[in-house]
C-alpha cells in the first residue's frame, strides 16, 4: 500500500472488506484434515465473539485519539481493559497461544504492559516459563533489565497487543537478543496495518496477528455494530497511515556499519532516518533540499507587510515564524496567502505564541479563538515550565493533523529561562513525547539527540545586543560554538534596506558553518 495514493487503496480496502474474515478462514484451512478444518472454524468464531465482547466492553472506540506515534486517529483499541474482565482475558490469551508459528517454545515473553498479564495466563496454563522485560533497569538490587530464568539459545515467542510501527516489540525483542536468546516469532492481537508488521519482519521477526483493523471492521460492520461511515473513515486513516518506521539502536549507535548518529556532526538527510516525526522530517528534508537552515522572524504589524515579506524571503528559509497576534488586520484571507507562499517557495510555518497555560486552557488558545493556530502553522512553541500538561494539551488540539513542537529551553534574552533546570524539564518532556516535540529553542547545546532539532534565536552579523535586553550571535558561532540547527533572524532581515540580499547572505553564511560542521 506504500506510496499509492490514499483514495485508491481506500476503495481497494472498501471493495475487498467484505466476506474478508471468511476469505481468511477458508485459506487457512485448506489442505487442513476435516477435524483441523472443523478446529479453526471454531477458533473463527470465538474471534468473532471474542472481538464483539471486545467493542461491549469499550476497548474499541470511535472518535478522535492520539496515537503514540502523534497521529489522530478515528479509531482506538485499548486492550488494557481485558484485566478487569479475567474470562475475557483468558479467551485472549487461549486465541494468542493457539496462533503462535511454532510448537517448540521454551520461554514467552509480553511485551509490557499489557503483554504482561495475557503472558501470565498463558504462562500459567500452558506450564511455559514467562519472562519479563523492564522498561528500564532497576537501580537498586539486581539491576536486571529481564526478570526470570533463562538460558543461552532458549526460544522465545513474543506476545503484544497491539502494533502500529512496531517499535515496542522491537524494542523487547533486542534486549532479548543481547541477551543471547532465540526470538524470531511475534503473535500480536491486533495489526493496525500502519506498517510494523512489514517492519518487524524486515528485522527478522515474523509477525503473526490474529486480526488486522480492516478485518476488526468487518467483523464489527457485519454484526451492526457500527455503520458503514465509520468503517470508510478508518479504511481511509489506515491507507493514508501506513509509511510508520522503527528508529533502531543501530541507526543511533551506529552499529553494524551505519553512520554514527550523533546530532552535531550528522546531516540533516541522515539525522531524518532517526524520527519517526513527519514534521521533523519534513524539516530535514527542505533543509537539505533548498540547502538553508535559516528562519525568518516576521515581526510586523499588518498582513501586507507579512506577505510581502514571506514572498522576498521564501525561497531562502525553511521556516517563517511568525507572532500573528501582533497584527492588526488578521483575517483567513492572511493564512490563505500565507499558505500559498509557503507551499510555492517550500518552507513551514512557525508560530512562536510559547504556549505556557494549563493543558485545557492551551488546547482552547491552539484549536480555538480568532487565530485557530492549529489549522495552519506547523509548528508551535511552548514553555516547559508548566510540565507534560502544556503539551498534553496541545496535543489534544491536533485532530489528525501533521503538527509539531519546540519547547522554549533557553531565551536569547537576559537573563531570561536559562536555568539548568528549565533545560533538564523541557529535556525530558521531549523525551516523553516524541511524537510531537521537534527541538528546542536554546542558545547553547542542550541535547545532542540526532532525533530533536536546536533553533537559535538572536542572531545577527552586525550587532551584539540592542537596548531591551536582546543578546545577539552571528550565524557562525550559534552553530559551530553554540549547536544550532536552525539559525532565527529578524531585524537583521526585516529592517534591512533589502531584505532579500540580507536573506541570501544569512541563508548563505549559515548554511555554509552547517556544513563545515559535519565536516569535522
Amino acid at each position: 500500500m506504500r506510496g499509492e495514493p490514499a483514495a485508491a487503496v481506500g476503495q481497494e480496502l472498501l471493495r475487498n472488506m467484505e466476506g474478508a474474515v471468511e476469505q481468511k478462514s477458508c485459506v487457512e484451512g485448506a489442505g487442513q484434515h476435516p477435524e483441523q478444518q472443523q478446529q479453526q472454524q471454531h477458533l473463527q468464531e470465538q474471534l468473532q465473539q471474542c472481538i464483539l465482547d471486545l467493542h461491549t466492553i469499550g476497548v474499541v472506540k470511535f472518535g478522535s485519539f492520539t496515537l503514540k506515534s502523534g497521529l489522530q486517529s478515528p479509531v482506538y483499541f485499548d486492550l488494557r481493559m481485558i484485566v478487569s474482565f479475567p474470562k475475557l482475558m483468558e479467551t485472549v490469551a487461549d486465541l494468542m497461544w493457539a496462533k503462535r508459528p511454532g510448537a517448540d517454545y521454551e520461554l514467552i515473553c509480553g511485551v509490557a504492559y499489557t503483554g504482561l498479564p495475557i503472558a501470565t495466563v498463558i504462562s500459567i496454563k500452558q506450564d511455559v516459563p514467562m519472562l519479563i522485560r523492564r522498561k528500564e533497569t532497576k537501580g537498586y538490587g539486581t539491576k536486571k533489565l529481564v526478570e526470570g530464568n533463562y538460558n543461552e539459545g532458549q526460544k522465545c515467542l513474543m506476545l503484544e497487543d497491539v502494533i502500529v510501527s512496531g517499535s515496542s516489540v522491537y524494542e523487547t525483542v533486542e534486549t532479548l537478543r543481547e541477551l543471547k536468546l532465540d526470538v524470531k516469532d511475534a503473535v500480536v492481537f491486533l495489526d493496525r496495518e500502519q506498517g510494523g508488521a512489514a517492519n518487524l519482519q524486515a528485522m527478522g521477526i515474523n509477525v503473526v496477528p490474529l486480526v488486522t483493523m480492516s478485518e476488526m471492521m468487518a467483523i464489527l460492520l457485519k454484526h451492526g455494530r457500527i455503520d458503514k461511515a465509520t468503517r470508510d473513515s478508518v479504511l481511509t486513516f489506515i491507507s493514508s497511515h501506513n509509511d510508520t518506521s522503527i528508529v533502531t539502536r543501530e541507526k543511533v549507535s551506529g552499529k553494524n556499519g551505519l553512520q554514527v548518529m550523533e546530532r552535531k556532526n550528522s546531516s540533516f538527510e541522515s539525522r531524518s532516518t532517526t524520527t519517526n516525526h513527519p514534521v521533523t522530517r519534513r524539516l530535514f528534508e527542505i533543509m537539505s533540499n533548498k540547502k538553508t537552515n535559516l528562519c525568518v522572524a516576521a515581526d510586523v504589524n499588518t498582513t501586507e507587510e507579512l506577505i510581502s515579506l514571506a514572498a522576498k524571503v521564501g525561497p531562502h528559509i525553511c521556516l517563517l515564524k511568525t507572532h500573528i497576534n501582533i497584527l492588526t488586520d488578521f483575517s483567513q484571507d492572511t493564512i490563505d496567502k500565507l499558505r500559498n507562499l509557503a507551499a510555492k517557495h517550500n518552507f513551514l510555518l512557525f508560530e512562536d505564541s510559547k504556549f505556557g497555560d494549563v493543558g485545557s486552557t492551551v488546547a482552547k488558545q491552539y484549536g480555538g479563538g480568532l487565530y485557530k493556530i492549529v489549522d495552519w502553522a506547523d509548528l508551535v512553541t511552548a514553555h516547559g515550565i508548566p510540565g507534560d500538561g502544556v503539551v498534553k494539551g496541545l496535543m489534544s488540539a491536533i485532530d489528525r493533523r501533521t503538527r509539531g513542537c519546540v519547547l522554549v529551553a533557553q531565551m536569547s534574552s537576559s537573563g531570561a529561562l536559562n536555568s539548568e533546570d528549565n533545560v533538564k524539564n523541557c529535556i525530558k518532556m521531549a523525551e516523553n513525547h516524541t511524537c510531537f516535540v521537534v527541538g528546542f529553542v536554546s542558545q547553547s547545546s542542550v541535547s545532542n539527540d540526532p532525533r530533536f532539532i536546536l533553533f537559535t534565536p538572536g542572531v545577527q552579523l552586525d550587532k551584539t545586543m540592542d537596548g531591551l535586553g536582546q543578546q545577539y550571535v552571528t550565524p557562525r558561532a550559534a552553530i559551530l560554538d553554540r549547536g544550532a540547527d536552525i539559525v532565527i533572524v529578524g531585524r537583521g532581515i526585516t529592517q534591512a534596506t533589502d531584505p532579500v540580499a540580507a536573506a541570501t547572505r544569512y541563508q548563505e553564511e549559515a548554511f555554509t558553518a552547517y556544513q563545515e560542521r559535519i565536516m569535522t
